[in-house]
């Protein structure tokens, strides 16, 4: 069977099994990813891999071509959901059985025997799965299907492979495939025959330390026969932490089991020895012996690898290597010195890996040089940590993102990546050093928005006269008018004198009153946010449609962003106006909206659906503008309270004058905070569909085989192809495959040159014990029912609930209205969802590591945003 057509054919009976001398990293389709990387192995220097040999998919198709009836039930296995096990575990079960029941056709069988027969007919052996979608650098797949240890004589080798081959299906590998996108039809199953042997101890060796990720660590982990009583958890393993040639950290584990091969097949648990329990399961010298032989294994691969080893009589041997797939690629820095470097993502809240066509947008948008790693952009901050101003950068860190600050005070304190502050200041911009702050003008605001509209309508008329290279040509000028827009020094000047007064009146309140988190009342309603204005004119869409039941009905039956018929609906005319006018104003914004390769809400307005409609069910008409005015009179009597209480003490009458004019700075200038940025994402969607109709022409020509090719070119690369016409394929497939991987990694807010992932930890006394703790941005205390959401188009909301998901961007915003309280996993005091959360009166707390793993679905749970932490109550 040709396994990629899926045609039977005819095979050479000697391709059904191939020695692992005859195999190296090219023949994975024959032979699985366990079953290349084995043939890798045997062929470096020095590495000791046990004898035997693969049988190959080629293998595996005949049996399927044998069993026609597979066809449908494969299929029915594709349409399956996930989640759904009763399902899958019938569908399932039915094929291994068909597959497990067929008779292994002679010529194989004799196939099989004679390599038996060539390595040792009478030898032990492990029989193992060797699947084609497992091993691969992007996706480990381990343990998905089954291995058998111990498996004497040819006739249970054979019954084994059978084995193998049916547990491609087993319920573990249909969910892991359907939850990764891998196709059941396209998936193939090679089999590893390999002789056992005796060891006197086994384990794992990570290249890279699996904690923190940093590359100069090798970490062992041992026990005593074989390693199944590690895989299996039967006992605890004894650790070695190696670095430049020594145990640098040893854990040694009381193992007073071990599994060993059994008389006549299988394995068997035994007893430790007392006096051997607690001795090591390797010596020092051998521990940094085996990091040696790891080096040279990654050095082959050219990755990280997770390296199956047996100590037998004193000589290691390898029996698997595999990628570690799930470390954060390290920044590529050329000049062999330390670095430690800054997430941006954490900052711009948006934390999922970014298209080459938008990291490389983000970086002709900004000033900053970045580096960039596993879809993400980094900013080197080594220059800074080694200068005189670095206690004024950590400080500034520290008042918006405490996690990352104590991640950098550990490298700092470790000494290892940075070295000590030199007499020389660092060539990046201070720190600390704000403008002169402004008096409150609530004309310089609508100025800046005026110029920033005027200066889009411009865009958006000349942008239309240009196609082929020159659009690529005048986008590159408008980068200018961006930048010039987005670090205007006005404009610069407007929020951080904002910011500004916020921390005055936090410390002032603080100092002068008891009063923590003036603020969060204060900046209630405040006019020229952008972000939350867009919120609050969702609610007046669902009013225009909350008459009108046949609209409803419509949108509940809303599939594939299709809402060309709305205007034929009783009342679409009216809903389709309004969501109209709706995304005319905010229909350039997306979740994820820094990387412009995102779809924009005016591309796919059916995901804001789900929220109108949630909107329509959940508020009465003018919900909006109550709302709004709601707002504003928490702020003017929070004001007025503030200054009724300020005035009685000593000196109270300048006291509250100065309160007073820092209150105006904050509601005059805190809203226009949004603006910004929005002016920015609105220039980047009238780029987008410039750049998408020049795509539809490139595809049109043959150039492309999809316009979302674009996004797998970097915005020169791309640029060049318009001009040549041609493109490189290959490059285009190969980005669009790291991107699926990168998808899957969790970035780390600060990153060294090393590898090393740091997370930071938050240093409080006084949280409850087993309280998930964050940054305290919004205060108030709430109880409710935690909704887990990671796709914003998929937030099924009620009044009461309180949101739980990764990270907000301004996208969210239209969310904020009906939730009860804010629970991100990433975020800072002045970041997006912080702002609007204060804005709207919601108690947050954000930086709340592994939140959507931590709490469930549906949990009740009670979120101290003045305090800073959740706690999960049911």
């Amino acid at each position: 069977m040709d396994v990629d057509s899926g045609v039977a054919t005819t095979v050479p009976l000697g391709r059904l099994v191939l020695e692992f001398e005859e195999i190296d990293r090219s023949r994975i389709a024959g032979v699985g990813g366990k079953g290349a990387h084995l043939g890798e192995l045997s062929r470096i220097a020095g590495v000791h891999v046990p004898a035997g040999f693969c049988v190959t998919t080629e293998a595996f198709g005949r049996v399927l071509a044998g069993l026609p009836s597979l066809e449908d039930r494969l299929e029915r296995l594709s349409d399956l959901d996930p989640d759904d096990r009763d399902a899958i575990g019938a569908i399932s079960a039915e094929i291994r059985d068909a597959i497990g029941g067929f008779p292994l056709p002679d010529d194989l069988a004799t196939v099989i025997t004679r390599s038996l027969a060539r390595v040792g007919e009478s030898a032990a052996y492990a029989v193992r799965s060797s699947a084609t979608a497992e091993d691969l650098p992007t996706a480990s797949f381990a343990g998905q299907q089954d291995t058998y240890l111990n498996v004497v004589g040819p006739e249970a080798v054979l019954d084994h492979v059978r084995s193998c081959w049916a547990s491609l299906f087993t319920e573990r590998a249909v969910t892991y495939r359907l939850r990764h996108g891998v196709d059941h039809r396209t998936a193939r199953m090679a089999v590893v025959v390999q002789q056992m042997v005796t060891p006197d101890a086994s384990g794992v060796l990570f290249t890279a330390d699996p904690v923190t990720s940093n590359r100069k660590v090798t970490s062992v982990e041992a026990v005593l026969g074989l390693g199944e009583a590690l895989v299996s958890g039967l006992v605890n393993a004894d650790s070695y932490t190696v670095r430049d040639g020594a145990v640098v950290d040893r854990t040694v584990a009381v193992k007073d089991r071990a599994v060993r091969a059994a008389p006549g097949g299988g394995t068997r648990e035994q007893p430790v020895e007392e006096e051997q329990q607690r001795r090591p399961a390797l010596t020092d010298a051998q521990a940094v012996r085996l990091a040696a032989l790891g080096r040279r294994i990654e050095a082959h691969f050219g990755c990280p690898q997770d390296i199956e080893w047996c100590l037998v009589d004193g000589e290691f041997r390898i029996v698997q290597s595999r990628p570690i797939t799930t470390l954060f690629p390290a920044p590529v820095a050329d000049d062999g010195d330390g670095h430690v470097y800054l997430s941006v993502g954490h900052q711009q809240m948006m934390t999922d890996a970014m298209t080459p066509l938008g990291l490389s947008v983000w970086q002709m948008t900004t000033p900053r040089p970045m580096s960039e790693a596993g879809g993400r952009l980094f900013v080197d901050v080594t220059p800074i940590l080694a200068s005189p101003g670095r206690d004024g950068f950590l400080d500034a860190v520290g008042r918006s993102d405490p996690l990352t600050r104590d991640a950098l005070q550990t490298v700092i304190d470790r000494g290892d990546v940075v070295p000590a502050p030199s007499g020389a200041e660092a060539d990046v911009p201070p720190a600390g050093g704000a403008p002169t702050p402004l008096d409150a003008d609530p004309a310089l605001v609508e100025e800046l928005i005026s110029a920033g509209r005027a200066s889009l309508a411009a865009l958006a008329r000349d942008i239309r006269a240009h196609q082929g290279p020159d659009l690529l040509d005048f986008i590159v000028e408008d980068f200018k008018e961006l930048r010039r827009l987005l670090f205007d020094p006005r404009s610069h000047r407007v929020f951080t004198t904002a910011m500004d007064a916020a921390w005055w009146l936090g410390e002032h309140m603080r100092a002068w009153l008891g009063e923590e988190d003036a603020t969060d009342a204060l900046t209630q309603s405040v006019p020229h946010n952008v972000t939350s204005e867009m919120g609050l004119a969702l609610l007046d869409v669902a009013d225009v449609i909350r008459p009108h039941p046949e609209v409803v009905a419509f949108l509940r039956g809303v599939e594939d962003d299709d809402l060309d018929g709305l205007p034929a609906v009783p009342g679409g005319r009216e809903a389709h106006d309004a969501l109209r006018a709706y995304l005319d104003s905010y229909g350039m914004r997306c979740v994820g909206e820094i990387d412009i390769g995102r779809p924009r809400w005016s591309e796919r307005p059916a995901a804001l659906v789900p929220l109108i409609l949630g909107h329509v069910e959940n508020f009465g008409p003018g919900a909006g503008p109550r709302r709004f005015a709601r707002g504003r009179q928490v702020a003017r009597e929070k004001q007025q309270e503030l200054l009724e209480r300020l005035r009685t003490l000593p000196d109270g009458e300048r006291k509250a004058d100065e309160t007073t004019a820092m209150i105006d700075r904050l509601r005059t200038f805190i809203g226009y905070r949004e603006y910004p940025k929005f002016s920015m994402v609105s220039r980047y969607a009238l780029y987008k569909a410039a750049l998408w109709g020049e795509a539809e022409r490139l595809v049109r020509d043959g150039v492309l085989r999809d316009r979302q090719d674009i996004l797998f070119l970097r915005f020169d690369e791309l640029h060049d192809v318009v001009r040549t016409r041609q493109v490189d394929d290959q490059l285009i497939r190969e980005r669009e495959e790291a991107f699926v991987g990168y998808q899957a990694l969790t970035p780390p807010r600060v990153l060294t040159s090393d590898g090393e992932a740091l997370a930071g930890a938050y240093r409080r006394d006084g949280i409850p014990t087993d309280a998930l703790v964050g940054l305290a941005v919004s205060r108030g205390t709430v109880e409710g029912r935690a909704r887990v959401v990671l796709d914003m188009s998929e937030a099924d909301l009620e009044p009461g609930d309180i949101l739980v998901t990764a990270f907000t961007d301004p996208s969210w915003s239209p969310v904020f209205v009906t939730i009860e309280a804010l629970v991100t996993e990433v975020g800072a005091m002045m970041t997006h969802g912080a702002v609007v959360a204060r804005e709207y009166g919601l108690p947050a707390v954000v930086g709340v590591e592994g939140a959507t793993r931590l709490i469930r679905d549906r949990q009740r749970i009670r979120v101290d945003g003045t305090n800073g932490y959740v706690e999960i109550l049911a």
